[in-house]
């Protein structure tokens, strides 16, 4: 299995170096030259097979060039003893044929988790392979749950360091105190005056601004990342689609073949990117079903074929998808233009001059074949986890909350009635103020936010993730904060260059 950039079919690389790299020099993200066909036998195989078996076959397709025992020992090593489900990620039925698939039993509550707990071994193995002597320096963009995870992960990783810039006033305050009490000798962490596009746009041209990585190449380090522009961050998440599908395989909820619809909150495209991935797999699935926000920038290009992030940004009660400038749809758009590179470069130089580009009705109509996309705002999103609550006892956070309300208008408008499966992706507990005022009725709230876990406990009979309540009380060892353009100056510092 080989790799090149969407902006440069050229290039021919070997998924170790994708990984290590994260990025393309010109700016183009990793992507498979083929997808590896999988057909119903593979599905059965894996019924009764655990998690870590299940990624192990399905990552064993995408990194041929890690050895079995390679690959054995990153996944045993990121998901033996780190989550706090058995199943790792388990499929829990909401109501008839609708199903909720848990990604946030990790050690920060958030489905980044699911790669990211992974990605530190894959990295450092293939540092290891390629024969790398610098240290890696992970420069990671985040809208609130990457920046946690990432910084969990990579903590006190040999030959690593990793930097984490969020938007100040664009978390949570629980995800907010999650990254800046974070513990470990490697870490740093910057707030930046703005919002999450401007961090990731600051990452992106520290990444490709070749005086930058020369400075770091003499002083012994080399960048990579761990967003999802990263290869090695995307590829552990088609495993639990297959995995969701296997589950209810195996609970005798469908039948193998049988086609199923997948629900994802997205604000990156990355989480349902790799959806698709696994529906060009072999992946029975009928509709991939993009839910937004009111930063509804994907539901109008989804719709319509026009991105355009001319537009106001909004800060939600959903703020890790508060996002307008989608990196991961790049990787759908090289795919669905023959892997013409030509063509995506013309695009993303609009979108970098112009703010916005249009693709043809061509491939306008292969998206609406694939994917259907609605969105919510924060009073409907409040409504939804209230009414989740109230008609089947399940508690649920303000990104899966936009999800399931997406979805119930998905179905009341098509009546497609599909076994469907909702990706659920953090625990209610990160945005205790949002989620206790839908299910409070209207009671006062109390004034911190320790005091809104407490009361949200009490209310519902749901205990708050340990990780979570351990963090009262905390004190800040992060507390800078920086423009947007001088994001280059704070890695420096954080590096001692």
């Amino acid at each position: 299995m080989l790799y090149t950039s969407t902006r440069d079919n050229a290039l021919s690389v070997e998924s170790a170096s994708a990984i290590e790299k994260g990025i393309s020099v010109e700016g183009g993200l990793f992507v498979p030259t083929e997808i590896p066909a999988v057909d119903a036998s593979f599905f059965a195989d894996l019924v009764g097979k655990s998690y870590i078996e299940r990624a192990e076959a399905v990552l064993s397709l995408y990194l041929t060039d890690f050895t079995p025992e390679e690959l054995h020992a990153c996944v045993a090593g990121a998901y033996t003893n780190s989550f706090s489900s058995p199943a790792v990620a388990p499929v829990v039925k909401l109501h008839d044929n609708v199903h909720i698939l848990e990604l946030w039993h990790g050690p920060t509550c958030a489905f980044k988790d699911m790669a990211l707990q992974l990605l530190p071994y894959l990295l450092t193995t293939a540092a290891k392979k390629g024969g790398s002597d610098k240290e890696s320096v992970i420069l990671v963009a985040t809208s609130g749950d990457t920046g946690k995870a990432a910084l969990e992960g990579f903590k006190d990783v040999n030959g690593t360091r990793i930097l984490v810039f969020f938007p100040n006033d664009g978390v949570s305050p629980m995800q907010k105190l999650q990254m800046t009490t974070q513990a470990g000798n490697n870490v740093g962490v910057s707030a930046i005056y703005g919002n999450f596009d401007d961090a990731q746009t600051g990452v992106k041209k520290i990444f490709t601004d070749p005086a930058i990585r020369e400075t770091l190449a003499e002083k012994g380090f080399a960048f990579s990342s761990a967003n999802s522009i990263n290869w090695g961050r995307l590829a552990p998440q088609i495993v639990y689609y297959i995995s969701a599908y296997c589950d209810l395989l195996k609970k005798g909820e469908i039948a193998n073949g049988e086609a199923i619809n997948i629900v994802v909150p997205t604000g990156n495209f990355g989480n349902i990117l790799a959806a698709y991935y696994a529906k060009k797999m072999g992946l029975p699935v009928k509709k991939l079903i993009c839910a937004s926000n009111a930063n509804n920038v994907l539901t109008d290009f989804l719709t319509t074929g026009c991105y355009d992030r001319n537009r106001p940004f909004h800060t939600t009660v959903s703020p890790s998808m508060d996002i307008l400038i989608s990196s991961n749809l790049e990787r759908l758009l090289y795919d669905l233009c023959g892997k013409d590179d030509a063509q995506l470069r013309a695009w993303m130089t609009s979108l970098n001059e112009n703010g916005k580009y249009t693709v043809t009705d061509e491939i306008l109509q292969e998206i609406k074949a694939l994917f259907a996309a609605g969105c919510c705002d924060d009073t409907q999103t409040k409504q939804t986890i209230g009414e989740v609550y109230d008609t089947y006892n399940y508690l649920c956070d303000t990104h899966t909350a936009v999800a399931v309300r997406v979805y119930e208008d998905y179905r009341k408008q098509t009546g497609d009635t599909a076994p469907a499966v909702i990706a659920s992706t953090a625990s209610p507990f990160k945005f205790s103020a949002a989620v206790l005022e839908a299910v409070n009725n209207g009671a006062e709230l109390p004034a911190d936010e320790f005091g809104m876990v407490d009361a949200l406990q009490a209310k519902t009979g749901v205990a708050a993730p340990v990780q979570l309540t351990a963090l009262k009380g905390a004190t800040p060892r992060f507390t800078g904060i920086c423009k947007k353009e001088d994001m280059r100056e704070v890695v420096f510092n954080m590096l001692g260059i």
